[in-house]
């Protein structure tokens, strides 16, 4: 396979799992900053004839955001064939609409912007609301890797009799997914609004489900507050402490500790985003999709 491998800082680990699946050679860059904040990129061996990989989550995006764009730069002027990237997750996709006048439409306006420098993309489960395909912000080949397999293996080998749990009703169709990869029941909460301020959530049939172990599974944990007021919903209905499983572990400030704090039994997450609560791999679904796009 013609092709190398470059690792942003903090994407090591992912590029030596894919290094070693899809036997690409890695290739050294130095990426640093000036004194005056300015970033400093530069591909320390040759590419030229050569399809460069870049590895880079992208997770507080805006100190990453430019020299990833310096660094695909960087490889092309060098005679980089092309220039692809593993973003196994996606920044700045919440933002799919104007909510308020004199926004701008943030997923559409970075896509464009990485697009503009990068012939393809694989991702993993990207946050798409409004937005019917990636395609629509990305305007370059692309590919979508999911975590629900993985999810649910690690759901069937680690939890005593689960129960997965959609918090409302945008969640179902994800966690019946997981749920059926892992041959497990889920429900889906009920939410009765009664004013601005009060909602009653309840769990169906809750008597029936009370030697279950619950499990809520979310794309993007960033504060834990919907996890955080899942958690305390269902242990007031009296069911067992829920483990949490996140595909993409933001976890803003203290959410981790809080979302422990609220009453969780376990949080795990994928390793899309590196942070301690990893359990569960992806490395093999996100070089499923490298192969494809390298061809």
């Amino acid at each position: 396979m013609n092709a190398v491998l470059v690792a942003m800082p903090g994407n090591e680990a992912l590029a030596d799992g894919l290094s070693m699946t899809l036997r690409l050679e890695p290739v050294l860059a130095t990426v640093r900053r000036f004194p005056d904040g300015e970033s400093y990129v530069r591909i320390e061996e040759p590419v030229r004839g050569r399809h460069v990989v870049i590895a880079c989550t992208l997770d507080r995006p805006d100190s990453k955001l430019v020299p990833l764009l310096l660094l695909a730069c960087a490889a092309r002027e060098a005679g980089a064939l092309s220039v692809g990237l593993v973003a196994p997750y996606l920044a700045y996709m919440r933002q799919d609409r104007q909510f308020l006048a004199g926004e701008p439409v943030s997923a559409a306006n970075v896509g464009a912007w990485i697009s503009l420098h990068i012939d393809w993309l694989v991702t993993i489960d990207p946050h798409l609301h409004r937005i019917a395909d990636l395609s629509q912000a990305y305007p370059i080949p692309n590919r979508v890797a999911h975590a629900a397999g993985e999810i649910a293996g690690w759901v069937r080998a680690r939890v005593a009799r689960p129960l997965l749990i959609g918090p409302d009703e945008e969640s179902a169709q994800w966690v019946r997914d997981v749920a059926g990869r892992a041959g497990a029941p889920c429900v889906v909460l009920t939410k009765d609004r009664r004013g601005d301020r009060d909602v009653v959530v309840s769990v169906p049939e809750v008597e029936r489900w009370r030697s279950h172990t619950p499990v809520l599974v979310d794309d993007i944990v960033s504060t834990g507050r919907t996890m955080i007021e899942t958690v305390g919903h269902l242990r007031r209905a009296g069911l067992a402490a829920p483990v949490c499983v996140a595909v993409h572990a933001i976890f803003a400030r203290s959410a981790f500790e809080d979302l422990l704090s609220a009453g969780a039994a376990k949080v795990v997450s994928c390793d899309s985003i590196v942070h301690p609560s990893n359990r569960i791999a992806l490395g093999p679904v996100i070089a499923a999709c490298v192969r494809e796009m390298l061809g």
